[in-house]
């Protein structure tokens, strides 16, 4: 029989056992990844996860080390439970390890919570996965799954067949559970130990990969929130306040007006996921986009034009209500602080539009409903309001469908009107109602297919439209919700995964054929077309006007636990967990690194307010 000292050390070195598989499987299913990693560095990566793993592995045998301890509990009974416990812990461990596999492709950041922000439309959440290797993530799952069990019940199952208390036994159960306490926060330091202690290169893939991701997905579950607490205090409030208040120093010179009518009619289209690098006239690849091309020779384009976060409902905020992005939260999750924004269809319904919003998918969809809603929007249209026989893509009705519905109501809508529209189509699973133009199955070409697709949507869209009355009264503004790393899989963290296009075009523009190359982001435009217009802005305190040179030019964006910086001299990405620049481009100063901080903190302090 086996001492009580044995099943405490078997169970905790079971775990540690599993969730290095987890790290070897990792790092294979990333081959040309860590091919680029010396052998030192993957060594690395075990020795310095080792405090995460440690970590979790000590949360996980709370409860069993504690059924060992209470010795007046049936040894039969005690045996069962740790080991159905065991089970099905193991099966959620194994569960978001494979999940993360090819989640990693995809965020280029390990698994945390934000997935659980998409369980109330699961239709929503499946489609995204169907792009991914399906057969291949159940065949790793099942076989770690099985591995894993098959060793724990052969050698690491606790292995008693009494419970006869002794003094000693009590004892030993006892110390046990007191040396839970060193790993469960990676050692005595002061601070507990977080996913910093665990980042030892300059490699971000490195670092990610000694990550633990169930200890990751549960330390993320308790941070979120932050309770009120800033997480970003690089400054005193002051001096921080002082520095971003620089960035918008409004000049004295008046923005040049872009349009030839005061009230033009909007019609406002979020491309998902349109990243830069696919759109040609945006300097990205030729040949995908050739509507989105030929739009920006007849009206104004924006080559240097940045998202402000890297997920649909935080570019939404940016877009419509000019606020910045949050890095591992989003305000759009709360409802109580997104009444408080402004909104640009708001401000546009109490100048006279009449407004509508179009989305051809779930309007519930990452809690983006209740942020539309208190828009105000006189119309909205979503999935629902679609026949079922045009349920024709996993997400919705495909981009063609949606702009049709749009066309059709435009013809009948009183003016002036402000219609915000959101594809849909060039989202995972990117399967397209067409024949594909770029040949191959792999996720690159599908993704070029599905913007090329989407443009071709605009394109028609945009013909019908010059036939209407409404069209020489109208600015057309075109413009991504965010970037994306395919086709080329960019870093999650460089300025290039957050380039996207911002075309304007219309019958109501004063100048045409116009290229501009001011550094703006998603958080300026709403201000800049409210200005247009001499309407209200005031209230859109994070803008800049991007009509107007005198301003400073910079785009500030976010990534998971990190952001960046890009001015006309040089760019970088900052990560916050290992404290150092991870993304750099051009010429950048410490006082550049001193603004983006600022920004960063000033901005969180403010959605901790709302």
């Amino acid at each position: 029989m086996k001492s009580y000292r044995s099943n405490q050390f078997f169970l905790f070195l079971y775990w540690l056992l599993l969730f290095l598989s987890g790290k070897v499987l990792f790092l294979l299913y990333h081959a040309a990844k860590t091919a680029t990693l010396s052998a030192s560095e993957i060594a690395r990566i075990f020795f310095f996860g080792l405090r995460l793993d440690m970590s979790m592995a000590a949360y996980l045998c709370i409860f069993p080390f504690l059924l060992l301890f209470l010795t007046v509990i049936p040894a039969a009974f005690s045996r069962k439970l740790i080991n159905g416990f065991v089970v099905l812990c193991t099966f959620f461990v194994v569960l978001l390890s494979t999940v993360d596999l090819h989640l990693y492709s995809i965020w280029g950041y390990k698994l945390d919570a934000t997935p659980l922000q998409y369980l109330n439309t699961p239709t929503e959440m499946i489609a995204s996965s169907s792009g991914a290797p399906l057969f291949l993530l159940f065949l790793l799952f099942t076989l770690q799954l099985a591995g894993g069990l098959f060793l724990y019940f052969r050698f690491f199952q606790p292995r008693f067949t009494s419970q006869k208390s002794t003094g000693k036994k009590a004892l030993v159960s006892f110390l046990w559970l007191i040396f839970l306490v060193l790993p469960l926060r990676g050692g005595w330091q002061q601070i507990p130990v977080n996913q910093s202690d665990v980042y030892f290169s300059d490699k971000a893939f490195a670092n990610h990969s000694a990550i633990n991701v169930p200890w990751n997905v549960f330390y993320s579950l308790t941070k979120k929130s932050y309770d009120g607490h800033n997480p970003y205090q690089f400054f005193k409030p002051e001096e921080a306040q002082k520095t971003v208040a620089e960035l918008y120093q409004k000049p004295k010179t008046v923005s040049p007006a872009i349009l030839k009518t005061k009230k033009p009619n909007i019609v406002f289209i979020i491309l998902e996921s349109f990243t830069a690098n696919l759109v040609g006239c945006a300097g990205g690849e030729k040949g995908v986009t050739p509507e989105l091309d030929k739009l920006a020779q007849e009206g104004i384009l924006f080559r240097n034009f940045y998202a402000s976060g890297d997920r649909s409902e935080k570019g939404l905020v940016a877009l419509l209500s000019g606020y910045p992005v949050q890095t591992t939260t989003s305000i759009i999750k709360i409802p109580r602080k997104t009444e408080k924004l402004p909104h640009l269809a708001h401000t546009l319904k109490n100048a006279g539009y009449n407004t509508s919003y179009y989305y051809g998918g779930e309007l519930a969809f990452a809690n983006m409903k209740s942020y539309i809603l208190m828009a105000g929007y006189d119309k909205i249209t979503g999935k629902a309001d679609f026949p079922a026989r045009d349920y024709n893509s996993k997400w919705g009705v495909h981009d063609h469908v949606l702009f049709e519905k749009v066309s059709e109501d435009l013809k009948k809508q009183k003016q002036p009107f402000f219609t915000t529209i959101f594809t849909l189509s060039s989202h995972e699973p990117y399967d397209v109602p067409m024949k594909t133009k770029f040949l191959g199955d792999d996720e690159g070409n599908k993704f070029r297919n599905s913007m090329h697709y989407t443009d071709k949507a605009v394109g028609n869209f945009i013909s019908e439209a010059k036939q209407q009355t409404w069209w020489q009264n109208a600015l057309v503004v075109l413009v991504a919700d965010h970037g994306h790393t395919l086709p080329n899989y960019v870093d999650y963290d460089s300025k290039a995964k957050f380039h996207i296009p911002l075309i304007l075009t219309g019958g109501a523009l004063a100048k045409t054929g116009i290229t501009d190359s001011t550094i703006a982001s998603q958080t300026d435009l709403a201000y800049s077309l409210l200005n247009q217009l001499n309407l209200p802005n005031q209230d859109f305190k994070w803008s800049k006007d991007i009509f107007n040179p005198a301003e400073k030019p910079f785009a500030f964006y976010v990534f998971n636990d990190g952001f960046g910086f890009i001015t006309d001299k040089g760019s970088f990405g900052y990560d916050n967990i290992s404290k150092q620049v991870v993304q750099k481009k051009g010429e950048f100063t410490e006082k550049d690194i001193k603004t983006a901080k600022s920004y960063l903190q000033v901005s969180f302090e403010d959605y901790l307010r709302k």
